[in-house]
């Protein structure tokens, strides 16, 4: 997926970008940013995503919202850090096609059945600092 990411008033670059959906994660989405300096991934919500395509959402460090570009139908999408923030913008068309693919893998409301809680809950209270499989 190719994103714009504004610099000021009419200024943009492509950054190429991939949005991840899994299972094993199945509330949020993962947005990878391809740079020179290599990859920078952002998990944000999947809930969040999808209702930025229609209104605006997010509070924070994620802020999702649609737009209109050059007559083309976009979605905006901020990110804030301690370091730095960034806007991006994607076409609507992809953005829906993606969301279109996670929702067919995890459909609305079965998220939870996707998440093992009992080892998550003694992950969390062992011990061991290492992950759990």
């Amino acid at each position: 997926m190719q994103l714009r990411l504004v610099l000021g008033d009419d200024r943009a670059v492509a950054v190429p970008a991939t949005l991840s959906y899994s299972r094993d994660l199945p509330y949020a989405v993962t947005a990878t940013f391809h740079t020179a300096d290599g990859d920078i991934a952002w998990v944000f919500g999947r809930d969040l995503l999808c209702a930025g395509v229609e209104t605006p959402s997010g509070d924070g460090d994620v802020a999702v919202w649609p737009s209109v570009v050059d007559g083309h139908e976009v979605i905006c999408l901020s990110l804030s850090s301690p370091t730095g923030s960034a806007l991006l913008e994607a076409e609507v068309a992809a953005v829906e096609e993606f969301l279109d693919l996670a929702y067919t893998a995890v459909p609305a409301g079965t998220e939870g059945e996707h998440l093992d809680l009992d080892a998550e809950l003694a992950a969390l209270l062992s011990d061991d600092p290492s992950p759990q499989p």
